[in-house]
């Protein structure tokens, strides 16, 4: 079992920066690609980014140049920093990522998980 928990959401202003974080917890044998997904209100969940576990990225069109993400392979961690933060970015931020966890028989299955969810508001 595997928990995902992301922190640094709050409420700021167009223009201002905020860096999410989402630490994977548990029974981990390697985490492999990690992600952010956001979902407005009313919209489907979209992919924000996502990291390979040898640090390959790729952005959504809307916030490629404005975002980046990055990742700690030792802590288990991914970083999600937003600059230039704008109105239409207000949605709830969610960690993904594909987990590889060892059985008892030693065989090696993956699955995916999501955090909880964190919110983001941009105010005019």
């Amino acid at each position: 079992q595997v928990q995902l928990v992301e922190s640094g959401g709050g409420l700021v202003q167009a223009g201002e920066s905020l860096r999410l974080s989402c630490v994977a917890s548990g029974s981990i044998f390697r985490v492999n690609t990690m992600a952010w997904y956001r979902q407005a209100p009313g919209k489907q969940r979209e992919l924000v980014a996502s990291i390979t576990n040898g640090g390959d990225t790729d952005y959504s069109a809307t916030v490629k140049g404005r975002f980046t993400i990055s990742r700690d392979n030792f802590k288990n961690t991914v970083y999600l920093q937003m600059n230039s933060l704008k109105p239409e970015d207000t949605a709830v931020y969610f960690c993904n990522a594909r987990v590889a966890e060892r059985r008892r028989d030693a065989t090696v299955y993956e699955y995916t998980y999501w955090g909880q969810g964190t919110q983001v508001t941009v105010s005019s």
